[in-house]
């Protein structure tokens, strides 16, 4: 599952245990017909950007009242306020099945909360986990803690790749459509929430609801630091998701969904699919001089031009599927140092040759003849022209 930005709203169970809650999409919350409601009222519930199916009216159950999400609502927070206690959460959830993951609740989305359940779940915190705060883990260390993850949707969509055959011939082959204007005409960098619009419509098979990916061409004809005469594509660098609020017969109006990087005009669209998070796992076989298999490759390319790139980095690698590479390996990142043996008095003294360990990467996208990898650990700096080894 995806996890768009947002702050972690606490560590809860239900029954003496810990679950993450995460909090609401940082957009801005859409215009409303009514904040709230109370029984025997209907809301009619505004048109706005949310990743779920959510009712376009609703009637208040007796007993029961409305809560219209705002920005930085969590389940959480409202299960405190309304219900007397934060842990009761999942029962905010359960009258409101259609929010498919209770993680993610976004500005705009209609709630129905039970007042009645206020008096069974008031001061019923169990007892392990009544000093808890959002954020906060148990000090118990058998508690369960949520695994760190190698790749996650946030480095996703900051994810670069080359385009063997050029940034436009694989625009061409993807079907993408463009960002030609967006609705501040004054502004030319934009961020989530904002709207733009787009050159496809119902006559291209677009409908309210569809995710597209942004991608930025940000180097074009990427030149082997090695092989200084081997042109290997130009790099197209995702940017974040767009969301398809309204269409018509050539045209869409979309909302930007996430972004951790400016979408500017001109950026391409291609449908979007779900990427999944990859479980962090570090490779034992770090010692030195590092062995280098035969397939080893070099790092072409480090995301945004970096000269340097560390954790968290993103770089492209010269080897990819046809070379045996897959999504989810951990590569070794070596730097190859030659170094003299002689006297000091020779004309060409003497060397030798040795392997230092820099770091662990993970193979998060792997096309035919490169594959984009994601830093994990480094012990030092990883520069272009260093090798990596499975």
């Amino acid at each position: 599952m995806h996890q768009p930005t947002c702050l972690h709203a606490g560590r809860m169970r239900s029954l003496a245990a810990t679950s993450c809650l995460l909090a609401a999409l940082a957009l801005a919350a859409p215009g409303l017909s009514a904040q709230e409601a109370g029984p025997g009222d209907a809301v009619k519930v505004e048109t706005h950007a949310s990743k779920w199916d959510y009712p376009k009216e609703l009637k208040v159950p007796e007993g029961s009242r409305t809560h219209i999400v705002q920005k930085g609502d969590t389940l959480w927070d409202l299960a405190g306020k309304y219900l007397g206690n934060p842990y009761a959460w999942p029962q905010i959830w359960e009258l409101n099945q259609w929010i498919k993951d209770p993680h993610w609740i976004y500005p705009g989305d209609p709630l129905i909360i039970d007042l009645a359940r206020a008096v069974a779940t008031a001061g019923s915190v169990p007892d392990a986990v009544a000093n808890l705060q959002p954020d906060q883990r148990r000090a118990d260390p058998g508690a369960v803690r949520r695994p760190e993850l190698g790749f996650s949707f946030q480095d996703f969509i900051q994810l670069p790749f080359v385009a063997a055959e050029g940034a436009e011939a694989y625009f061409k082959g993807q079907g993408a459509y463009t960002i030609t204007a967006n609705k501040r005409q004054d502004r030319q960098f934009l961020g989530e929430g904002e709207v733009v619009y787009v050159n496809g419509g119902v006559d291209q098979g677009l409908k309210v609801g569809d995710r597209f990916l942004v991608l930025k061409t940000v180097a074009r004809k990427l030149m082997h630091p090695i092989s200084a005469k081997k042109n290997l594509g130009d790099v197209i660098k995702q940017v974040g998701v767009l969301r398809v609020i309204t269409t018509q017969s050539k045209g869409s109006v979309a909302v930007i969904e996430r972004c951790l990087d400016t979408v500017e005009i001109g950026d391409r669209l291609v449908k979007f699919v779900e990427p999944a998070n990859i479980p962090l796992q570090l490779r034992t076989d770090t010692g030195e001089p590092a062995k280098v298999a035969p397939n080893a490759g070099i790092v072409v390319y480090a995301r945004d031009a970096k000269l340097h790139a560390a954790g968290g980095d993103m770089i492209i690698v010269d080897k990819g599927a046809n070379d045996g590479l897959k999504v989810g390996d951990v590569l070794l990142a070596i730097r190859v140092r030659t170094f003299p043996v002689g006297s000091g008095t020779e004309k060409k003294p003497p060397t030798e040759t040795t392997n230092h360990y820099l770091g662990q990467v993970l193979v998060v996208r792997a096309d035919a003849q490169t594959a984009t990898c994601r830093v994990l650990r480094s012990a030092e700096e990883i520069l272009t022209g260093d090798t990596v080894t499975p």
